[in-house]
């Protein structure tokens, strides 16, 4: 894959200052939960379906250095230090995602989190989450992780079965995952998440009956399971292009969907977004609860998107460049957008909607209401919820997210 190209250089007015951030976006800083992310964009090798900033050592390129990145990091951290102050939010929730994150040294990780907390205030009982691929970590750092204050982790296991991993250019072992699941308990971690995906050319019900198996064996209270999306310009994308593989079938993924809802439930873990379910409060991803409720947060990295009070921004997508304007003293953000009310209503709703505790009517249109009756009629939202003054999706709802918010907010 050709290296991407450098962006032109920064203009003179992107060294972050006092004015970075306006007057706006600043009004409910204080008071609207915040959470951190930070990107980390480094791959053992790249997965057919992934079209995530991400990228391989043949990809990176002279500047790139997976040796220097955490320094990197830090040096945007301490940036959005500056931008945020000086009464600075509390941060309660911090996201380490990828990429691998889990291909830096453990140390790497831990000076990262380390700097978050000489940086910024910090919540007592803050969620600390890092994603792996299960054959990136090891007993010893997993435990080095647990002592630096880390309390999550989340997996990518996608299957169970070698023939839908190799669809997927996946490259672990499909018992490994359940085994990192247990090496992290056994190092301290509350709590830990495995990521699934179905729907993948030449999966069969069998196969994905054997990776809820193997999740539900697992020791985990938290299960993440979303359907293959073939995005344009990925290897599976032209596979299926080539007649290689065929495309996934919107009955089958709506069939996976429903036997997973079915298993985990029974096994004592409840949907609480649309693709997330836990075996409790406690055990819910709290820094993608922050998301969908409109928080604020800040993402750290090449390619990272950020949100604050209705400022959204993103920053340049190649390592390289991303290091360099940090280097130069420049903001790496390649551009922004202000959201406008209309805006942020359409967002509060996409995002409510898919909650398990559903969505305050107040928050939809006077059609928005006449039509969210209409659709507890056609059992796509639940009776008792709206008639409490909530838009609650059914199971079937759940099937036909996106075109209930299309209704919801036409």
């Amino acid at each position: 894959m050709p290296l991407l190209p450098a962006p032109e250089p920064p203009p003179p007015d992107s060294r972050p200052g006092p004015s970075w951030l306006p007057a706006s976006a600043r009004e409910q800083l204080a008071t609207t939960p915040f959470g951190l992310y930070v990107h980390v964009p480094f791959c053992a090798t790249r997965c057919g379906y992934c079209d995530f900033n991400t990228y391989t050592s043949d990809e990176l390129g002279p500047g790139a250095s997976r040796s220097e990145y955490a320094d990197t990091a830090i040096s945007e951290l301490r940036m959005a230090a500056h931008v945020l102050g000086p009464d600075l939010p509390t941060v309660q929730t911090v996201f380490v995602g990828g990429g691998t994150p889990t291909l830096l040294p453990a140390a790497d990780l831990a000076a990262v989190l380390a700097e978050v907390r000489d940086l910024f205030p910090v919540a007592a009982d803050v969620e600390v989450t890092t994603e792996a691929n299960p054959e990136s970590v090891t007993p010893a750092s997993l435990a080095r992780l647990r002592e630096a204050g880390f309390t999550r982790l989340s997996l990518g296991m996608q299957s169970a079965v070698e023939h839908v991993l190799a669809v997927l250019d996946r490259r672990h072992t499909p018992g490994r995952p359940a085994q990192a699941a247990a090496e992290a308990r056994a190092a301290g971690f509350e709590h830990v998440n495995l990521d699934l995906i179905y729907g993948a050319p030449g999966e069969t019900d069998a196969d994905w009956d054997a990776s809820l198996d193997a999740v539900l064996a697992a020791p985990v209270d938290h299960v993440s399971a979303y359907a293959l999306i073939v995005e344009d310009g990925t290897r599976l994308a032209r596979q299926i292009a080539r007649g290689e593989h065929a495309m996934p079938d919107d009955d089958v993924l709506a069939d996976r969907y429903e036997r997973a809802d079915r298993r985990l439930n029974a096994a004592g873990l409840g949907w609480y977004e649309v693709s997330n379910w836990a075996t409790g409060r406690a055990a819910r991803c709290r820094h993608n609860e922050l998301y969908w409720a409109g928080g604020n947060w800040w993402g750290v990295g090449p390619g990272a998107h950020s949100h604050v009070g209705g400022l959204r921004w993103w920053n340049v997508k190649h390592p390289a460049a991303y290091a360099d304007r940090l280097l130069q003293g420049y903001s790496p953000e390649h551009d922004r957008e202000l959201l406008d009310g209309d805006q942020r209503a359409m967002e509060r709703v996409m995002l409510g909607l898919r909650l398990r505790d559903g969505l305050p009517l107040e928050h939809l249109s006077d059609a928005g209401r006449v039509r969210a009756a209409e659709l507890v009629h056609e059992r796509l939202l639940e009776a008792t919820p709206w008639s409490r003054g909530r838009a609650v999706l059914t199971a079937r709802g759940r099937l036909l997210a996106d075109a209930v918010v299309r209704d919801l907010t036409d």
